[in-house]
């Protein structure tokens, strides 16, 4: 694995810590697929939350939240379609959401949550 690999695995962990610290449920984790790849799937209640992960170490080439494109949501909508239909999970309302992730040496990481990002 790569150091990228490691720091992206890294940030996943702590979002993953931390969507299960609010009550949701992880479904899957980095599933692939020709359209591209769901960081996390997750139930948010009745909602099925299908969650991009973004891990900086720095805002030196911007935030982690400006990292998702409207490239990479239509990816991830064509990625969470694809999903859906292989999965067939119950019928469920659908939410996508962001989750950042800002290291830094001298301080704790800092996580948030952005909710219904589209």
């Amino acid at each position: 694995m790569t150091v990228k690999e490691t720091f992206g695995r890294y940030g996943e962990d702590l979002a993953e810590a931390s969507l299960v610290a609010l009550g949701y449920v992880i479904e899957e984790r980095n599933w692939r697929c020709p359209q591209g790849e769901l960081d996390i799937v997750a139930w948010d209640g009745d909602v099925l939350v299908f969650v991009e992960v973004k891990t900086r170490s720095s805002g030196a080439f911007g935030s982690a939240a400006e990292a998702v494109t409207h490239a990479k949501m239509v990816r991830l909508r064509r990625a969470a379609s694809r999903w859906l239909i292989e999965r067939r999970p119950p019928f469920a309302a659908t939410r996508f959401d962001v989750v950042t992730v800002t290291t830094s040496r001298t301080a704790p990481p800092v996580v948030e949550h952005l909710f219904g990002v589209s």
